[in-house]
């Protein structure tokens, strides 16, 4: 069961071979719980499909569009040049010139059509971008964006530490060398700061 919600973003790529770097777009999608469409949609091979999609798509209630293109990469800006909904362009790596391709097509828009535009291959920050643009009018959604702010931030500090204790030894300003079995405490210490230089661990007192 459960309600069937409407898209609040678009999802294109060119072809079925875009799917494994776009399908990071989806993942982040529904972590934060917002309902997208996936439609295949190429520039060059279905130039009306692409027409209709990008005409229709305000009137259907999408906020957000994401474009993973490759190559020449046309479609991100052939679908923001028709639409008043903001569009993201997600440069797909190719073989022949590595994504530097469709990165400088998508970025190098005309002034008045703008596509904003993540790294190559960027499909994660593609959605978390769409998410920041529809939270800015969602309080419940812009809750959802800190929690995995915030998630993010302790999955770094903690391999951070994990890391910290697997090094030979920790030298301080005073030349001091704590080995790696004491650095685990010295960094619990709260008296204590860690500063990373070059990969020598430099602890100092605050």
């Amino acid at each position: 069961g459960g309600i069937k919600m409407e898209p609040l973003v678009g999802i294109i790529i060119g072809s079925d071979s875009d799917l494994g770097v776009m399908s990071k777009t989806a993942e982040i999608l529904d972590k934060l719980e917002i309902p997208y469409e996936f439609s295949i949609i190429s520039a060059h091979r279905t130039p009306d499909r692409m027409y209709e999609y990008a005409r229709q798509a305000r009137k259907r209630g999408l906020k957000a569009i994401i474009a993973g293109a490759g190559g020449a990469a046309h479609v991100p800006g052939m679908v923001a040049a028709m639409t008043t909904v903001p569009v993201i362009g997600v440069p797909i790596q190719a073989k022949a010139l590595d994504g530097m391709d469709a990165l400088f097509s998508i970025c190098q828009m005309p002034p008045g059509i703008p596509v904003a535009t993540v790294a190559i291959n960027g499909a994660l920050n593609a959605g978390i971008l769409a998410a920041k643009i529809i939270a800015t009018n969602d309080e419940a959604l812009a809750d959802r964006l800190e929690a995995y702010a915030t998630n993010m931030k302790e999955t770094v500090e903690k391999k951070a530490a994990t890391d910290t204790e697997k090094v030979i030894g920790v030298k301080t300003k005073s030349g001091k060398v704590f080995k790696a079995d004491a650095v685990k405490i010295i960094i619990k210490n709260d008296s204590h700061k860690l500063k990373i230089t070059k990969h020598v661990y430099h602890i100092t007192t605050t």
